[in-house]
């Protein structure tokens, strides 16, 4: 898929995780949810800077604090900072960058 800010509607199902570039310091990654939310903390070894390309969604952080994300809004997660996802529209569409 050569559109970031088309869906991957391959399984609305599940969350789908298009690689677009991965080198040995650099991920970034198109991700395509639809309603899924993440039921376990998130907590990687890279600092992650996620743009939100379409839909909405919301983050939680260990210290309580949320984020509400909106079409074109960013955020920079430091790494080790345990987190997941509380919401998603139906599609939201993010792209994060692991470094």
């Amino acid at each position: 898929m050569n559109n970031v800010f088309l869906p991957n509607m391959t399984d609305p199902d599940k969350e789908q995780f298009d690689t677009l570039l991965k080198t040995e310091n650099l991920h970034i990654e198109k991700i395509t949810s639809n309603g899924q939310t993440s039921s376990q903390w998130y907590e990687q070894d890279q600092d992650e800077w996620v743009l939100l390309l379409e839909g909405e969604g919301r983050l939680l952080f260990e210290d309580k604090r949320e984020i509400i994300l909106k079409k074109g809004e960013f955020v920079h997660i430091e790494k080790m900072k345990r987190h997941k996802v509380t919401y998603t529209a139906s599609p939201t569409v993010w792209l994060a960058i692991h470094f």
